[in-house]
């Protein structure tokens, strides 16, 4: 059964810094990408991140290159998002979630993901 445990939203200052973490298992995450999207009120679900986990290729969104960096801990079975100078346009409801694929040439769109978590919220305001 494929489960993903998020964590580390929560409500920080423009400016400011989350790490997000994504806690995958019931699959080989070899075979997959894991990627992270986000949704802010009444907008759609944006690709925020993806890393493939056999190759360690990594996708950004235009909006967060510089700012935000996928990384993984093999060992834990995990995916982070390490978010910096946070931005009030960055408020929204972030998931995680999984391709399968294990060569990722862009970032994927977020139909084209597999299996969701749950999301967590993050909130930056002042």
């Amino acid at each position: 059964q494929v489960r993903f445990v998020e964590s580390g939203g929560g409500l920080v200052q423009p400016g400011g810094s989350l790490r997000l973490s994504c806690a995958a298992s019931g699959f080989t995450l070899d075979d997959y990408g894991i990627g992270w999207l986000r949704q802010a009120p009444g907008k759609e679900h944006e690709g925020v991140s993806c890393i493939s986990m056999s190759e360690g290729t990594t996708y950004y969104a235009d909006s967060v290159k510089g700012r935000f960096t996928i990384s993984r801990d093999d060992a834990k079975n995990t995916v982070y998002l390490q978010m910096n100078n946070l931005k009030a346009e960055d408020t929204a409801v972030y998931y995680c979630a999984a391709i399968q694929k294990r060569l990722l040439f862009r970032l994927p769109s977020p139909y084209e993901y597999d299996y969701w978590g749950q999301g967590t919220q993050v909130t930056v305001s002042s």
